[in-house]
């Protein structure tokens, strides 16, 4: 996979929301083959992102650390530093080991990790886990799946990426399917895909369908969720397959 289809997608995702750029808010990666993958480097820029502040790792320095339990924060960095490929390269994001992880479910090339207005709003309030359990319209069931991976707040880092791994474990159990997007509670969202435009149109559907459930969640005490059936007809009719393969999700 390419090291140049991380940086668009890094630069859509940063442009998305502006204010990304106060911060190094957010980060992604790409797998590149069953050993190595490249990830947004710590303290870097989504929208300015350039190819030296990224970092290629290695799955199997990485992966053994959701197995851990213990660990120090110094001992967390010192793995991150030992899984670069090239020890000239940046330190990896300390959320790199869910990225190790979720780059190893099937079909997943690529992962975006943001930090939506729109979507905290509704994470950060007591309405995150309907949100992240329901949907609302039928392009939300097309880009964002059936349900959403719905993760209650954890300490970023280790213990973060060990609970992510344990919801999606849950998830494709009930729903024999992986996620195409991760809702990290008073956090932010995680976008998954085969192709960077699945990723960006996870996101930016995300984002819609948090704005569209505030604005119902304030005019009537619940929104008016499509029923499981209704669901469950939008996500098998083959028309909508098709659209699907057309939109690279």
């Amino acid at each position: 996979m390419s090291l140049d289809a991380l940086l668009s997608l890094s630069h859509q995702l940063g442009r998305e929301d502006r204010r990304l750029a106060i911060l190094g808010e957010g980060n992604t990666s790409v797998r590149h083959d069953a050993e190595t993958f490249t990830v947004k480097a710590s303290g870097s820029n989504l929208a300015s992102l350039a190819a030296n502040d990224t970092t290629t790792c290695r799955f199997d320095k990485l992966i053994p650390l959701l197995s851990t339990e213990g660990m120090t924060d110094a001992a967390i960095d010192e793995a991150l530093f030992a899984a670069r490929v090239s020890t000239d390269a940046k330190k990896p994001s300390v959320e790199a080991i869910f990225h190790a992880y979720l780059l190893t479910l099937p079909g997943v090339n690529y992962v975006g990790h943001t930090h939506p207005v729109t979507v905290n709003q509704v994470l950060c309030s007591t309405h995150a886990r309907s949100f992240a359990a329901r949907r609302l319209f039928p392009d939300e069931i097309v880009c964002c799946g059936v349900e959403s991976v719905f993760v209650p707040y954890t300490d970023p880092g280790l213990k973060l990426s060990q609970a992510i791994k344990t919801a999606v474990e849950d998830y494709i159990n009930r729903l024999s399917r992986p996620p195409r997007i991760i809702l990290l509670e008073n956090h932010g969202l995680i976008a998954l895909g085969s192709t960077p435009e699945g990723v960006l149109a996870g996101t930016l559907m995300a984002a819609k369908a948090a704005e569209i459930y505030s604005g119902a969640a304030s005019i009537s005490t619940t929104p008016q969720f499509l029923t499981e059936a209704q669901v469950e007809r939008i996500s098998g009719r083959p028309d909508e397959h098709y659209r699907q393969k057309a939109l690279k999700l």
